[in-house]
């Protein structure tokens, strides 16, 4: 190494550059040798699916994995039945009544659109042909229509022949699988649909025509998941604010009777035969309770066994069922027979039972994702709250009742588990996908929906003035020479940086190469050492001992002691000190520590190491206090100092605690977004320090105290001064703009941008 040439790359190619005469050179390349032959890699997927779909007898499942549809049996797993052969992602399945045909999206022609497949046939037929994409395809209960959306700005209705296809409503449409619901007699369809100021709400439109109405009228920026009751006569759908917990929305549709604990005893009298005095009447069975909210009339005859276990084989006769009631629709004063269910969890999507007794809900908990139950019935005993199913710290989704509604499906970690409501012991249903992933091809297609989605989704149709089908041009060779999935990713990331934009960018998620989440991170030490006495002597001597890590708490560390050994392991020039700590986090790990690194006066300090991101995390916090106290000191003790390192909701809890009764005793506080690198909460933190004082409150016998603090709202009411860099990014600009808007104070640093 002599420091005389740097290479580099330029426009795809390799380029030396002289240091001494500035000059920058193309180095030709020859390429020689046989071209690589097709690679095709044997690949078997018992996780990672997505999609799961319960068929209405019970009996079968299908999902996708790896952008496939597969289907197996729900009772026993095994090998799944590969549907789809194609490169493109198929997603979103659903199921015909007849538990014989489903549907599904697919994007083979380079945009999404609906096919069918029939199992009695083997045979897949194309729905729509629309060159924008259809999603959200939901199929009627008595099995004659197909609801979607389309480009999400219209509603529409296809025929399961293909055959005829008619707009009902346009809007701006959410375009998820479940902000699509039919009614049960198939005469109305459920939509999630934009309103004025971005509140998302539900729409009812007539299937076979007319005027879309608004069922709900929630001031939230979000909503989804719409389910209709068995009966007909309501609908529940989950809504939230960014930063608030989710809500079981329930809207009646009709003005509801309410049901008395009495009607139970009457209802044992119903239908009874008269006997005689002294004659016995037969009573091998107890009655049964009353289905809830009055759909008698509308419920299935209960089964003895799930659904799954008595299932009937295809060819033999289904059990009958009565038709569905009309549903009824009064639009007059909806607004006011729409009510939040007290679930008491943060709530992601639901499901309603079957027999309607049961609402299913997939939400969280301190944190942690779980299924639980909230009972539908007025005459229930069950307390008012949601009552737990699962306990394990998986991910779930698309969680579903069997048609029983004794038991629930669902996905965990990307595997299928099913759980009795009652036993709330959870089994697996074990199912393996073989496929063969030729990656030549694959990487065409994961190409194509790269630069489709960045055509279709990029916020300015004019492409920051890039001619973005030439970019397609100019890396689809480019793309087609790859030949791992890393050089892949790397020239995707070069597509999307083609527009100059934030926020965008090509990754392979865990585990895919470049030692992402590839085994366990290497534990720290709370120190940092001195580059130069490395160098010379290839010894670990301390620099610095960060407040509050590893090696601080125990009090027997300090600047200039050497790091000689670990768990009696000598360190030198070649030692790998992250080897070394590898799987040693939150462990205890004994350290020689001496005062040279000759060994003199070692001893012995057991120490427990953190995760990288938590040394970070105590870096970061020792920067600010040096920050605090530089501002204390530079203002003599008349101003405050906070930090604001991203926006996110943590961020915003953060500043509720930095803005502590120190800072809040100051004149006036500087607040510090430099290196923000941006998130949701500028509005949140901006009603912070703009709240101004109207009221103060005087407790008898104690002092007077500004009335936004007594009563529980956060306002700094003190004046401010914003500090920004040219790291200060995305929301962080947002916050630098507000602040300057709302003229909350001066704007001093680098501009952002």
């Amino acid at each position: 190494y002599d420091g005389r040439t740097i290479v580099f790359e330029r426009d795809f190619e390799i380029w030396t550059l002289d240091t001494a005469s500035g000059k920058a050179s193309r180095v030709p390349i020859t390429k020689r040798g046989a071209l690589s032959a097709p690679s095709v890699e044997p690949v078997s997927l018992t996780t990672g699916f997505q999609d799961l779909a319960l068929s209405p007898d019970g009996r079968k499942v299908a999902f996708t994995g790896r952008g496939e549809v597969w289907a197996a049996s729900a009772r026993d797993g095994g090998d799944a039945v590969r549907l789809t052969r194609t490169l493109a992602r198929e997603s979103q399945i659903a199921w015909l009544p007849d538990s014989r045909r489903i549907i599904y999206v697919s994007e083979r022609n380079g945009i999404g659109q609906i096919f069918l497949f029939d199992f009695t046939t083997n045979q897949e037929t194309q729905l729509t042909r629309a060159t924008t994409g259809d999603s959200a395809p939901r199929v009627s209960p008595d099995g004659k229509s197909v609801a979607f959306v389309r480009d999400g700005k219209e509603l529409r209705v296809v025929d399961v022949e293909g055959k005829q296809e008619r707009v009902l409503a346009k809007g701006y449409l959410t375009r998820s699988n479940r902000a699509v619901a039919w009614s049960p007699d198939s005469r109305w369809v459920a939509y999630v649909g934009l309103m004025q100021r971005a509140f998302r709400n539900v729409f009812a439109v007539p299937a076979g025509g007319g005027e879309s109405r608004a069922v709900s009228s929630m001031p939230n920026g979000n909503a989804n998941n719409i389910s209709w009751s068995p009966d007909g006569t309501y609908i529940i759908y989950n809504t939230n604010q960014r930063t608030e917990e989710g809500q079981a929305i329930q809207v009646d549709l009709v003005l509801r009777t309410p049901r008395f604990s009495e009607d139970r005893f009457r209802e044992l009298f119903r239908d009874e035969p008269r006997t005689q005095p002294g004659e016995r009447r037969n009573e091998t069975a107890p009655p049964q309770d009353p289905p809830a909210r009055e759909q008698i009339e509308t419920q299935p005859p209960a089964r003895e066994q799930p659904a799954r276990e008595q299932a009937p084989p295809h060819d033999a006769a289904a059990p009958r069922r009565e038709p569905p009631k009309p549903v009824e629709i009064v639009f007059e004063e909806i607004r006011r027979r729409q009510n939040a269910l007290p679930v008491g969890v943060d709530v992601a999507s639901q499901a309603i039972s079957p027999d309607g007794r049961w609402l299913l809900l997939t939400a969280s908990a301190a944190g942690r994702q779980n299924l639980y139950v909230y009972s539908l019935d007025e005459l229930s005993r069950e307390p008012a709250v949601a009552r737990q199913l699962t306990s394990t710290a998986g991910a779930k989704a698309d969680a579903q009742f069997t048609p029983d509604s004794r038991e629930v499906f669902y996905l965990e970690q990307g595997r299928i588990s099913v759980m009795p409501i009652e036993s709330r012991q959870a089994r697996s249903i074990t199912v393996t996908a073989y496929l063969d992933v030729p990656f030549a091809e694959e990487k065409m297609e994961v190409f194509r929906q790269a630069w489709t989605y960045m055509r279709d989704g990029f916020y300015d149709d004019k492409f920051h003035g890039v001619d973005w089908n030439a970019v397609r041009a100019q890396y689809e060779p480019r793309v087609a020479g790859a030949q791992t999935p890393d050089e892949l990713r790397r020239l995707l990331n070069l597509m999307v940086g083609e527009l100059n934009a934030s926020h965008m960018g090509v990754s392979g998620g865990r585990g895919a190469g470049g030692g992402r989440g590839g085994g366990p991170s290497a534990g720290r030490l709370g120190l940092t050492f001195d580059r130069g006495e490395y160098e010379r002597n290839g010894a670990l001597k301390v620099a610095h001992v960060i407040p509050l890590g590893p090696a601080a708490i125990t009090g027997s560390i300090a600047v200039g002691d050497y790091i000689t050994a670990i768990e009696g392991t000598p360190l030198g020039r070649r030692s790998n000190l992250d080897d070394l700590l590898s799987r040693s986090g939150n462990r205890r790990t004994e350290l020689t520590v001496a005062k040279s690194p000759a060994g003199d006066g070692k001893k012995q300090v057991v120490v427990r190491p953190i995760a990288p991101g938590a040394e970070k995390n105590l870096l970061y916090r020792e920067w600010v206090e040096w920050n605090r106290a530089y501002v204390d000191k530079a203002s003599g003790g008349r101003l405050g100092y906070v930090h604001m390192n991203d926006m996110s909701e943590g961020a915003l809890q953060r500043l509720y605690l930095d803005l502590d009764a120190d800072n809040r005793a100051k004149e006036g506080v500087v607040v510090d977004v430099r290196n923000n690198n941006g998130g949701f909460v500028n509005v949140y933190a901006l009603d912070v320090l703009a709240r101004a004082s109207y009221l103060q409150m005087t407790p008898r016998g104690l002092p007077t105290a500004p009335a936004r603090s007594v009563l529980g709202q956060r306002s700094l009411e003190l004046p401010t001064i914003l500090v920004t860099n040219q790291h200060s990014l995305s929301d962080a600009e947002d916050f630098t703009e507000g602040y300057r808007t709302l003229k909350l104070g001066k704007v001093v640093g680098e501009p952002t941008s």
